[in-house]
């Protein structure tokens, strides 16, 4: 069965942010990964005052996972108050990922298609009908 997680968005203090929330819940960062980490190719390059920001960060909770990241690239919307989150859902598998999506997507808004990303995931995200903004991951690559 697919499990559920809070998906947080920054304003730039991403890593500021979940050095906090360590010290107050006393969680572990797992992940933390950088824009200028992403592959960058002719058409797409990202842009210095980019580079530093946090493409993606994990924490655990007891049996929680906390993931968030700045704002940034073309697929993310403009960071406002209230629209900073989404809710990120880790599928059992491939087919359950593509389930959950399609359903989630009717009626909504796509905007960034379910595909193998660099970082070992298939994944996607989108905006359902109800205005709340999705994250869908199945992990294709073996953690290492």
């Amino acid at each position: 069965m697919a499990t559920v997680n809070i998906y947080l968005n920054f304003n730039g203090n991403c890593e500021e942010a979940f050095n906090f929330y360590k010290s107050v819940f006393g969680g572990e960062i797992i992940y933390i990964g950088y824009y200028r980490d992403m592959p960058q190719s002719e058409g797409h390059q990202i842009p210095e005052s980019e580079k530093n920001k946090v493409m993606h960060v994990g924490m655990s909770i007891g049996d929680s996972m906390m993931m968030g990241s700045d704002t940034g690239g073309e697929w993310a919307p403009a960071y406002n108050p209230g629209n900073n989150f989404a809710i990120s859902i880790s599928a059992e598998n491939r087919e359950e990922a593509d389930r959950i999506f399609g359903a989630l997507a009717v009626g909504g808004q796509v905007t960034m298609p379910m595909e193998v990303t660099f970082w070992g995931e298939y994944f996607g995200m989108l905006t359902d009908r109800f205005g709340i903004n999705w994250m869908m991951s199945f992990r294709v690559e073996e953690k290492k």
